[in-house]
């Protein structure tokens, strides 16, 4: 038994055999309240037992899937992703998380490392993933519309296979598979919290992306541990607005997962970048809670209609992905009444890791620890040093990752033989226990044998007031190994580089200080709004 494995048995004081002993728990409770929420329609806790029931026999008495065989969902944040991701837990499916916008090269890569037998995609997605099937173990293809399961009234005639004329022969509509299914008997299947629940790949920014693997003990784990943390600001039903892609390990656990089995309600935002879709939203729903990244909550405050929401019932609002911005922090308080509380979390770690909290608050930091977990920083030794020293973050606990999925190795290197999982991010503590994520290992710079992290100098540049975006990465220079590159979003086209240069010099020590400075309209940025460093470096 490992360390997470142990430590999972101490906190299931409810004796819970799985997730989906949880599942029957509130759809039974919960069953006329609406649990998801999409483009106008709603589906109660009935609805999503009952459809994902008939998307569970479908998958194992039509396309032959059984426990342990992996399903892909490559689908933005709409109904039939809970109803997918729960048909597929019900009957021991493991549940491959797929990036919409992932490239032909990186889907080819996930399936077959996943070996996925089968795929959920969008209709608009599958002429892209059509042409890397046939290299592929997938057997059967559901194809769903973004108005499937919406307002009768909204819906048109679907036409979808005729529409695509795939080239694939097992193709069928997602409204097929549920009428299929209702006639169908539902799975009989053992389930206990060591069965895989998914595969949560991560970002790749080194070699291939990884699958971390995810039981229902370690998802139980996870959102155990985080809503014993936030316990004292627990509210009677949560309305969770929910703009984080399902896909992602947070916006997953969070709402296809979490907000569910405690009988709350998601409303699920498809285009995260769509701030009048997110507005409208909170202006329907009186939300208890959001999570976003800066970007998305600037859009929001520079939305028109934004100061028309009613924000009574906000009483807290998560952020993640990158460090906070003060001056954004800071206007969200005056404008809603609520503070945004840094938090921090991995695949690896089932996005729950530490946070922010009413009353243990620290603007800067990613907050304490959740309970039921241990962290330690380590030298490049693999030696424990003091929080006032900068050290690789380790912790674990019950929401630690089993490993990473066929890769041995890679898990030996993640995971210590005591159960520690090595972040791969430097971090500080200090003395009250508040978490400051200095930078990633890999992000860090060495100019001249001197360690330079780039989100000290962002945080320095985004102090300028002609500023929007920032990033900072290493470059090969003949003098110093590396040098530091700063790339700029500005607001000021008057704005030069010896401007910038400086501002810096008033802030940070002279190595530390920007060589390179390039502006552009736009840096790269994830599905989330997190800016994505790998892609300047290339």
């Amino acid at each position: 038994m490992t360390y997470a494995q142990e430590q999972l048995k101490a906190i299931n004081v409810n004796g819970y055999s799985s997730l989906v002993h949880m599942f029957d728990k509130a759809v039974a409770e919960n069953a006329d309240l609406a649990a998801y929420s999409c483009l106008g329609s709603e589906l109660t806790f009935a609805d999503i037992d009952q459809l994902s029931g008939q998307v569970a026999a479908y998958l194992t008495a039509v396309c032959g899937l059984k426990k342990g065989d992996a399903i892909a969902v490559q689908l933005p944040n709409i109904l039939q992703y809970p109803v997918i991701a729960w048909g597929a837990m019900r009957a021991g499916i493991i549940i491959v998380n797929t990036n919409p916008l992932y490239t032909e090269r990186e889907m080819l890569h996930q399936f077959n490392d996943a070996n996925v037998k089968a795929l959920v995609v969008l209709a608009d997605l599958y002429p892209k993933a059509e042409k890397v099937l046939h290299q592929t173990n997938i057997e059967t293809v559901i194809v769903t519309s973004l108005m499937d399961l919406t307002k009768p009234e909204t819906k048109t005639k679907s036409n979808l296979k005729s529409k695509l004329a795939p080239k694939f022969s097992n193709v069928i509509e997602f409204n097929d598979v549920l009428k299929k299914g209702s006639k169908l008997p539902f799975p009989t299947v053992d389930l206990s919290m060591d069965d895989v629940a998914l595969l949560q790949y991560t970002g790749g920014t080194t070699g291939v992306a990884k699958g971390a693997v995810l039981t229902q003990g370690t998802v139980f784990g996870a959102l155990t541990i985080t809503r014993d943390f936030f316990a004292e600001v627990a509210i009677e039903r949560e309305v969770i607005i929910a703009p984080m892609p399902l896909y992602h390990i947070y916006g997953f656990t969070m709402s296809v997962v979490s907000v569910f089995l405690f009988g709350g309600i998601s409303v699920l935002i498809p285009n995260a970048r769509d701030a009048g879709s997110l507005v409208a939203a909170m202006k329907q729903y009186r939300a208890t809670g959001l999570a976003g990244v800066n970007t998305l909550f600037q859009a929001m405050l520079e939305h028109p209609e934004f100061d028309d929401i009613d924000f009574s019932q906000l009483t807290g609002t998560i952020a993640g992905g990158t460090t906070l911005i003060k001056e954004v922090a800071d206007e969200w308080k005056a404008r809603t009444g609520a503070d945004i509380y840094e938090g921090y979390g991995l695949s690896e770690t089932c996005a729950a890791a530490t946070c922010n909290i009413e009353g243990k608050r620290k603007l800067g930091t990613v907050g304490m620890a959740f309970n039921n977990m241990e962290v330690k920083l380590i030298n490049s030794f693999g030696e424990t040093v003091s929080g006032e020293e900068s050290g690789e973050l380790c912790m674990r606990g019950p929401h630690i990752m089993q490993g990473y999925w066929n890769r041995p190795e890679a898990t030996r290197e993640a995971i210590d033989e005591d159960g520690w999982f090595k972040t791969g991010d430097v971090a500080v503590i200090d003395s009250e226990g508040f978490i400051k994520i200095v930078d990633r290992i890999k992000d860090m710079v060495l100019v001249s044998g001197f360690n330079v992290y780039p989100t000290e100098i962002e945080g320095v540049v985004y102090g300028h007031p002609d500023v929007v975006e920032c990033a900072v990465v290493g470059v090969a220079d003949s003098k110093t190994g590396e040098a530091v590159k700063l790339f700029v979003h500005s607001s000021n086209p008057s704005l030069t580089a010896d401007d910038l240069i400086e501002f810096c010099r008033g802030e940070l020590t002279a190595y530390k200080v920007p060589r390179q400075i390039e502006f552009l309209d736009e840096l790269p940025k994830s599905p989330v709004g997190k800016i994505l460093r790998r892609e300047l470096r290339a």
